[in-house]
């Protein structure tokens, strides 16, 4: 551990991934959200360099088996298992996960990287899922999670028997975007009014960001050691959902206010230095296997390091993180049990 070198905002994560193959090898991953030109498929990708078993997720069986494909290429040694996955359905959600606890092997590492953006909100979907009747940003970006996660504990479980002195770790892709919005509202817990002041769908997908950390880090203290968590910030990065804003024109005005993007959807550096992909999965790679990062358990990670002064004061209420755990327990009728 002591050998471990420093990292920082330019390390990529196929420097993480290197600096800890020790730890990732033999370890069974799984990453939600692989498309493409994606932090998920970066993170799938040097993972699958030293890992026994990686599992990829989408909800598109071929954008998957291209995943798969690009991969394998990179990486000839790679052993892939293709999972479909539908956040947005928690019926689906059941019916992966019971797929998952079908296998032989256990999960050392759950990497929940798939998120619905507003970004790429074209209409296309139900404002509404028809099971919860919640948002679809909050289905995909916290309820299907949050219940993929309970059904798979078993599967973690296993991995810190079959791997002793390895805690399973859960890894919670949020993004530093939940500074800007004005946090969860627990009496409305994923259903935003679209009638109500400061509404919009980039201030659901900063809300769904905050729901992300403070589940981590409350999971983290009611796992008690059993489970390690982490939320993240994988930095400003040109991904395939930019790639589509930009291709269709459908930039959120709140991009452009903020400043991480100009009128025509061009990356500014100005306030928001931006990585590239291969930079922006680092911190993902970290979260998953960096061994310093046990004796903090819940934390934050930005630039690969704890950065728990990052997390904007409306998520970093303890009280408000316990409240949003059962909330979100009671309305998808499950209990984690630890």
């Amino acid at each position: 551990m002591a050998s471990l070198p420093t990292f920082s905002f330019h390390t990529t994560a196929e420097q993480v991934a290197d600096s800890c193959a020790d730890i990732i090898r033999g370890k069974n991953v799984l990453v939600t959200g692989t498309s493409l030109n994606g932090i998920g498929y970066e993170t799938a990708r040097v993972a699958a360099k030293y890992a026994n078993l990686v599992i990829i997720t989408g909800y598109n069986e071929e954008r998957l088996k291209l995943t798969e494909a690009e991969i394998k290429k990179s990486v000839p040694s790679a052993n892939i298992r293709r999972l479909a996955l539908n956040l947005l359905s928690q019926a689906a959600v059941r019916d992966a996960a019971a797929e998952v606890n079908a296998y032989s092997e256990p999960i050392h590492v759950l990497i929940n990287n798939a998120a619905a953006s507003a970004a790429i909100n074209d209409g296309a979907e139900p404002e509404r899922t028809p099971d919860l009747d919640v948002d679809v940003q909050w289905a995909t970006n916290h309820f299907g999670p949050f219940l993929f996660t309970k059904l798979l504990l078993p599967k973690l479980y296993a991995a810190a028997r079959a791997s002793p002195g390895f805690t399973p770790r859960v890894v919670w892709v949020s993004a530093k975007g939940h500074q800007f919005g004005g946090g969860v509202d627990l009496d409305n817990l994923g259903r935003p009014d679209p009638e109500a002041e400061g509404y919009s769908l980039m201030n659901v997908y900063f809300a769904t960001k905050s729901a992300n950390i403070m589940i981590a880090s409350e999971m983290a203290r009611r796992a008690a050691g059993k489970v390690n968590a982490y939320s993240l910030h994988p930095g400003v990065i040109f991904t395939n959902v930019f790639m589509r804003m930009k291709e269709t024109n459908s930039f959120p005005a709140e991009m452009s206010t903020i400043g991480i993007v100009n009128e025509q959807g061009d990356p500014v550096s100005d306030k928001f230095p931006w990585k590239s992909i291969e930079e922006g999965a680092a911190s993902t790679v970290a979260a998953a296997f960096d061994p310093r990062l046990d004796a903090t358990p819940g934390a934050y990670i930005d630039d690969c390091n704890v950065a728990m002064e990052e997390i904007a004061p409306h998520t970093a209420d303890p009280s408000k993180a316990a409240r949003l755990w059962s909330l979100t327990e009671e309305m998808i009728g499950e209990k984690f049990e630890f």
